[in-house]
């Protein structure tokens, strides 16, 4: 057994780093990607619309975004177990009517932020449960409570509205004002989004989001957890959905029982325009920051060149397929380098 142990490890330790290796080129190619169409056409617009970029423009395309970013950045790490979560929608608007029903009545922003997050958490929790307990396929189980969600939404709130005129005047300032350019929304966003991109690359149980979503079976011999690790990304999912529910709700200052409706498609389509593959294994939470951002910055460049808004819907289903296409299509060509390189390294083993 001693002999053969060392040729066994020279064999197979060299094919995870070169995976990761080129895996991690194709990610940086990919976000870049995006990040290069996003400056090219707001530099575009901005040639046709010398307003576009004003200190105000500017900063409503980060508000636009805010809301998207944080939901994305939980539904990719949910996507990257090889799973998803199609009720993050439900979620923020229930937990948006939440955080405003307690603050009408005098309540702490503080405290609300922190009620919404825990009802989403709540929400996340009895979908990871579903699905890694119950052995039940993700599609199923979030479009299941996605709909009970919604429906628990529509009998609680009826025909009943929350708007600014009954929050607290902070609250509502906060979900306005910010730091020169930069809403306060945006930083809030952008520290969450900074602390869960450190998670993953960083702890070994982000790490082993990653080797769940690449393979499962392989995970689950590997010893990783599989079942815990499946509920932890659920529960960060809708913790921060139901952080963006709250953060809507500042924003708007308006809140009801069609609240949220659509978000679950548009946050699916920001992931994987943003190189999360909808296969799991692979993609960064920056990369569906970037998608969301993308896509909100269609909804207010479309208006700006004098385009119909019924064209967003549309642009947003072509980027969603080209970037499914452009997933197959790198798969494909990485599996077939992989392969060059095994059959490289045995040829040079037997010379």
């Amino acid at each position: 057994m001693t002999t053969t142990a060392g040729p066994v490890r020279a064999e197979t330790a060299p094919a995870p780093t070169a995976s990761r290796g080129l895996v991690g080129k194709v990610l940086k190619a990919r976000e870049l990607a995006v990040a290069a169409v996003l400056v090219v056409m707001l530099g575009a617009t901005q040639l046709a619309n010398g307003e576009f970029l004003s200190e105000q423009g500017v900063k409503d395309l980060m508000l636009n975004a805010t809301i998207l970013v944080l939901v994305a950045t939980g539904q990719a790490v949910v996507v990257i177990t090889r799973n998803v979560d199609l009720s993050v929608g439900s979620v923020l608007g229930i937990s948006a009517f939440a955080a405003g029903l307690y603050l009408q009545d005098g309540g702490d922003p503080v405290v609300a932020l922190l009620l919404a997050t825990a009802l989403g958490a709540l929400f996340g929790l009895l979908n990871g449960a579903l699905v890694s307990l119950g052995k039940v396929p993700a599609l199923v189980v979030t479009l299941g409570t996605l709909y009970i969600i919604r429906g628990i939404d529509s009998i609680w709130v009826g025909s009943r509205q929350i708007t600014a005129d009954a929050l607290p005047q902070g609250f509502v300032d906060f979900g306005h004002d910010g730091i020169g350019v930069v809403p306060h929304l945006a930083l809030l966003a952008g520290a969450v989004l900074a602390a869960v991109a450190y998670y993953l690359r960083n702890y070994h149980s982000g790490r082993d989001m990653y080797a769940l979503g690449s393979s499962p079976e392989a995970a689950r011999l590997a010893g990783v957890p599989v079942t815990k690790r499946i509920t932890t990304a659920y529960v960060l999912c809708g913790a921060l959905a139901g952080l963006a529910g709250a953060l809507y709700l500042a924003r708007f200052g308006n809140v009801d029982s069609a609240t949220g409706t659509g978000y679950d498609l548009t946050v699916v389509s920001a992931v994987v325009v943003g190189g999360v593959a909808f296969t799991g294994g692979s993609g960064t939470v920056y990369g569906a920051a970037l998608g969301a951002l993308l896509l909100t910055s269609i909804n207010s460049v479309l208006p700006a060149l004098g385009v119909s808004s019924v064209w967003v819907t549309a642009i947003n289903g072509v980027l969603l397929l080209l970037a499914i296409a452009v997933d197959r299509i790198l798969a494909l060509r990485v599996a077939a380098s992989l392969r060059k390189k095994a059959a490289q390294m045995r040829s040079a083993r037997h010379a």
